[in-house]
């Protein structure tokens, strides 16, 4: 007997609503997420076994069973087996998922996270018992719930998991009207390979193969790559990746800035077609004091305290030559900040690989109020958009929701069409667009801040690009006025360190 969405969406939050109380909610992920994906693993192998046995009856060995098996479940590994011992439950628990993991060590290894499962203090076993007593009622095999509704089931626990956990989210998902739209933009084709180099819990990934899926394509192609620097968060997009039957995947945990996991045979950074990322906005203690010698500053190393641009550099070192692009969000600081950053953006432009500037609505994030953007990056731009940058102002395209604005499928059909075309949609008002020159930005001193070449149409964001303006005219004013003055000190055989300003 088949389930229908709503029903698996009120059983999978059940088994969430177990935990309140005793368990964070922020928590939620760290234990449901291992329990749906051991139920689901555990039940499919269940009905391959029957499956097998209808097939071969007596004649069913272990060597022919195993051609039906995706993974291997070692003897008392299985649900039934484990979930009604009386002792130590969540001790066993943990010992399962070791046992499980090391059975399937190329698939699996890690893929359970490394929650405390034994202590009881951070899950009594009476939150323990009422959990798999609520994943109890419900079936995960194959004859009762498909892939695209386990995978919808899934998100679903994701998006519920982000609004209890409030700013906390960001760190492992992003709205899922902003994925599509980046999606959108980059147009994932079949048989290319598409890189996040901090995929959360995969929500971007998934995105790209479902669009691809969606649009009649073979997905099956597609090969798609992630790193991560939380485990758990690694091991949900791994999870996650499985449970939406995506296959060829490899999603490396490790910090990307430091250690990023994907490289060449010659210890470069690999490429690939499309790279696709929401990093952790203005992130401190980045990992600065490697970059000097970094090819991948290839414009220079960024802020010590701000690691957006490392993101965007790494990233477009990730970019494959020739059919590579990169969409990448970043808060609007980007676009005017001075200093090193200034100095980066100014290289980028003139490399002439920056192609749009995508503004995105306010108070669309769970981390963070402030508007941000779409950076989009072409290792080869279109004769039209060549010594150019596209500009779209997307603010105005949301409605109100509850504690967060949202953007409707409209919205991101207006945006996409905008930054595919370089023009609004008939009768649209609220997606101003404009193409503009190189000659025009670098008249600007290379400050990319959208208010400066489109009217913004949001009232929020218009507040918001009224007063970024204002302030990087006066911060250049103020530095040009500071080194008129160094300069005259400096001249006058006064020592500068004292200022602190390094001598040169």
């Amino acid at each position: 007997m088949t389930i229908t969405q709503q029903e698996l969406e009120s059983r999978l939050w059940a088994a969430a609503n177990a935990l309140r109380g005793p368990v964070d909610p922020a928590d939620f992920k760290t234990y449901v997420f291992p329990m749906l994906f051991w139920k689901w693993i555990s039940d499919t192998w269940v009905y391959e076994h029957d499956t097998a046995l209808d097939d071969y009856g007596d004649d069913l060995d272990d060597e022919i069973e195993a051609d039906y098996h995706r993974f291997d479940m070692p003897e008392g590994t299985l649900w039934s087996e484990v979930t009604t011992k009386v002792t130590n439950l969540g001790a066993e628990i943990g010992k399962t998922f070791q046992r499980i993991e090391k059975a399937n060590p190329k698939h699996l290894a890690g893929i359970f996270g490394d929650a405390a499962w034994g202590n009881k203090d951070r899950l009594p076993e009476r939150s323990l018992l009422s959990l798999i007593k609520a994943f109890d009622e419900v079936r995960l095999d194959p004859s009762t719930v498909s892939h695209d509704l386990l995978g919808a089931g899934y998100e679903y626990l994701l998006k519920n998991f982000a609004d209890e956990s409030g700013k906390k989210a960001g760190e492992f998902f992003t709205p899922r009207e902003v994925v599509t739209l980046l999606v959108g933009i980059l147009e994932p084709e079949p048989g290319e390979s598409v890189y996040d180099p901090t995929c959360g819990s995969g929500g971007m990934l998934v995105a790209t193969i479902n669009q691809v899926r969606d649009a009649g394509k073979d997905h099956r192609t597609l090969r798609v790559y992630g790193q991560e620097v939380n485990l758990t968060t690694a091991s949900i997009a791994r999870m996650n990746l499985f449970l939406h039957e995506i296959e060829d995947f490899d999603i490396k945990r490790g910090d990307t800035l430091r250690s990023p996991a994907f490289k060449d045979a010659k210890g470069a950074v690999r490429t690939f077609d499309a790279v696709i990322a929401n990093p952790p906005f203005s992130l401190a203690d980045w990992g600065a004091d490697r970059w000097p010698a970094d090819p991948r500053a290839f414009c220079g190393v960024p802020p010590a305290r701000t690691g957006d641009y490392a993101f965007i550099q790494h990233m477009i070192s990730s970019m494959r030559p020739s059919s590579g692009r990169v969409g990448v969000v970043m808060p609007h600081g980007v676009l005017f900040r001075g200093g090193a950053e200034a100095r980066i953006r100014q290289c980028l432009i003139e490399k002439d690989l920056l192609e749009a500037v995508v503004g995105l609505p306010p108070n669309l994030f769970y981390s963070t109020s402030i508007p941000a953007c779409i950076l989009v990056f072409r290792d080869q731009k279109s004769g039209d958009r060549k010594d150019s940058v596209l500009f779209v102002d997307g603010s105005a395209r949301f409605v109100k929701d509850k504690n967060r604005n949202r953007m409707t499928g409209d919205d991101i059909k207006v945006l996409i069409h905008a930054y595919m075309t370089g023009e609004a949609s008939d009768n649209e008002s609220n997606a101003n667009v404009r193409l503009v020159s190189f000659d025009e930005i670098k008249d600007n001193s290379f400050d990319l801040n959208i208010s400066r070449y489109i009217k913004v149409a949001a009232e929020e964001t218009a507040d918001l690009g009224t007063a970024l303006v204002a302030y990087a005219d006066a911060r250049q004013k103020r530095l040009e006025t500071e080194t008129v003055m160094f300069d005259r000190l400096a001249a006058a055989g006064i020592d500068l360190s004292v200022f602190g300003v390094p001598g040169e």
